[in-house]
């Protein structure tokens, strides 16, 4: 029987294109649900959350990439947890949900690509046992879409969905507000039926 597994909703926010060079500013972490090996259970993505604020991890970034989530980067500089913190204590939370649930936690992100690139790096950069989700234990809700829509993947954008498959709440660029938000599209998204 298929290990159960519970699925992480995730929202970046970051001041440049790339991790190392450039800094996560702050990211949210929302449950959207779990799978048991067979049904997959939606709950309220507002009930099991995680979310911080970084500091910077140098002096590199994009005024425009940064002015996205309008967090301040001095108020970072001097507030911010320090990445190692951050990222153990979202290691440390996200175990947390592991034990309560008895699942593996699966990385959930629209689109994947961005998000994972800055979540794995800082995960196995400052977590002291690396990544939760390993090096591949992640879904991709665009192509989530692609797939049960039978469209190409340039064309899975939220403006072509059904409009009753996208979450209510407003796409703030807070990333506990967005990774909440996503997590509803998900769920939608793993219940839908095409054409039914």
């Amino acid at each position: 029987m298929a290990k159960a597994e519970f699925y992480v909703s995730a929202d970046v926010e970051a001041d440049g294109p790339v991790p190392g060079p450039f800094s996560m500013s702050s990211f949210g972490l929302a449950v959207a649900g779990a799978h048991d090996g067979s049904v997959f259970n939606a709950c309220d993505p507002a009930e099991r959350t995680f979310y911080a604020e970084l500091k910077p991890i140098g002096d590199a970034y994009d005024p425009e990439a940064l002015a996205v989530s309008g967090l301040d980067r001095d108020r970072l500089t001097r507030e911010g947890q320090e990445p190692a913190q951050a990222m153990n204590a979202a290691a440390a939370w996200l175990a947390g949900v592991s034990d309560e649930l008895a699942a593996v936690p699966v990385f959930v992100a629209y689109p994947l690509g961005y998000d994972w690139m800055w979540m794995y790096w800082y995960f196995m950069r400052f977590a002291d046992a690396g990544s939760p989700f390993g090096h591949s234990r992640c879904m991709d809700v665009k192509t989530l879409y692609a797939a049960k829509a039978s469209v190409p993947v340039n064309k899975a954008t939220k403006r072509s969905m059904p409009r009753h498959l996208l979450s209510s709440r407003p796409h703030t660029h807070n990333a506990l507000d967005d990774a909440i938000e996503q997590a509803e599209l998900f769920q939608n998204l793993m219940t839908w039926e095409a054409g039914a």
